[in-house]
């Protein structure tokens, strides 16, 4: 389950929250004032309490919490929104992963609110995309009040993100997104050059690979899981704010892999003129990042560092 907070919208997310209703409660509209007012839901999950807290500034808008933290934005009335800095470098990449509104098979590793594999559908109709989530209390939540748009071709399955990712045949995807915490970590079996080597073997031969990494000062996770993913994939390209380069602040890294060259420039252009401009180092800018890092291994694998405690507080 994924922890997503971070720098910018993450953690505006959290500000404004209020109150949730009792675990398993509809969110269903309350009359007052001639319109309808949105209420709080809350019910436990396998990652902890799992809260959804109406966007005050979008009539259908909805972020995901878990245990306070902000994970996912999700605006039923417009999916191809995207309200987190993160998650919105991955949608630049969807956007350059093919010639615009041409389907793609998208493999989700970690669900969230499937806020991406929404925006997927809405920008690709016709995408066949599937969505490997642990979390089965979280699925049902999401379901029952985030419901996805039933001409959207998406499947959910149950199941551990690696363990997933094994049952695909060789080549099926066009593009695979990780996205997966347990609590605030990437899980140590989702770091490896075993993993992505897996990841490698079902993506198509011009398929990419896009994952949302956390770090902090001094940045030793993500230089290894650059290195390692330098291991398996020739081609790399890595997105953060300027404050996380510069191993100031915890914070999301976007990191884009390919066996075949990637839309650099472009991606370069997109994630600066965002609303939080970040900045992308690729080749040997990228290489001397790493600092002789080393690959790592199953067994020698660990999780993501824990956040501080800061990250998730408000204001």
């Amino acid at each position: 389950m994924a922890r997503r907070g971070g720098p910018g919208r993450d953690k505006a997310a959290a500000k404004g929250k209020a109150p949730a209703k009792a675990a398993g409660a509809p969110a269903k509209g309350r009359r007052g004032g001639g319109r309808a007012e949105r209420e709080p839901v809350a019910r436990p999950v396998g990652g902890g309490l799992a809260e959804l807290i109406p966007d005050r500034e979008r009539p259908n808008g909805w972020s995901l919490l878990i245990d306070g933290a902000p994970q996912s934005h999700v605006d039923l009335d417009d999916p191809a929104h995207l309200s987190f800095a993160y998650q919105r470098r991955i949608g630049h990449v969807i956007d350059l992963a093919a010639p615009p509104l041409q389907p793609l098979r998208v493999l989700h590793l970690g669900g969230g609110a499937f806020t991406l594999a929404r925006y997927t559908a809405a920008t690709r109709p016709r995408s066949t995309q599937q969505i490997v989530e642990l979390d089965a209390p979280l699925v049902q939540l999401v379901r029952d009040h985030l419901p996805l748009d039933p001409q959207a071709r998406v499947r959910v399955r149950t199941a551990d993100a690696r363990e997933g990712l094994g049952r695909f045949p060789d080549g099926w995807a066009d593009l695979i997104v990780a996205d997966v915490f347990s609590g605030a970590r990437t899980p140590a079996h989702l770091t490896s050059a075993g993993f992505l080597t897996e990841v490698r073997r079902v993506l198509a031969p011009s398929g990419r690979y896009v994952a949302n990494l956390a770090d902090g000062p001094p940045l030793a996770h993500l230089r290894g899981q650059v290195a390692t993913a330098a291991a398996v994939f020739p081609e790399l390209a890595l997105a953060a704010d300027p404050v996380v380069w510069r191993g100031r602040r915890f914070g999301n890294a976007v990191l884009l892999a390919s066996a075949l060259p990637l839309p650099v420039a472009e991606f370069t252009r997109r994630v600066a003129t965002d609303p939080h401009p970040g900045r992308v180092e690729h080749g040997r800018a990228l290489g001397d990042f790493t600092g002789g890092a080393a690959v790592v291994t199953d067994e020698a694998a660990k999780p993501s560092p824990s956040p501080p405690p800061s990250v998730f507080e408000n204001p």
